[in-house]
């Protein structure tokens, strides 16, 4: 049988946990990034959910002016090219 030698041993050693240490800081490093991401994404979502779409004073501002709008509609008379020209 051949038998392994004393000396590759160490250096398999060596490289299996070279490759192990990236592996594991490689993942670490990806549960960091979305732990941090899903902390952010939360605060986001409670700053959302306590702002208004719109404050009391714009909204009242913008029915006003829509009910202003309405009104002048209703004012306002068709004009034509021909009816403001004095006869000759």
């Amino acid at each position: 049988m051949i038998e392994p030698s004393a000396d590759f041993s160490p250096i398999w050693m060596l490289l299996s946990a070279v490759f192990g240490f990236l592996i594991g800081e490689a993942y670490g490093d990806q549960a960091r990034h979305r732990k941090c991401l899903e902390e952010s994404n939360t605060e986001l979502r409670d700053r959302l959910e306590n702002t208004q779409p719109f404050p009391p004073d714009l909204h009242r501002t913008l029915e006003q002016q829509r009910k202003v709008i309405n009104d002048i509609h209703k004012h306002v008379i068709a004009v034509s090219k021909g009816v403001g020209k004095p006869a000759s």
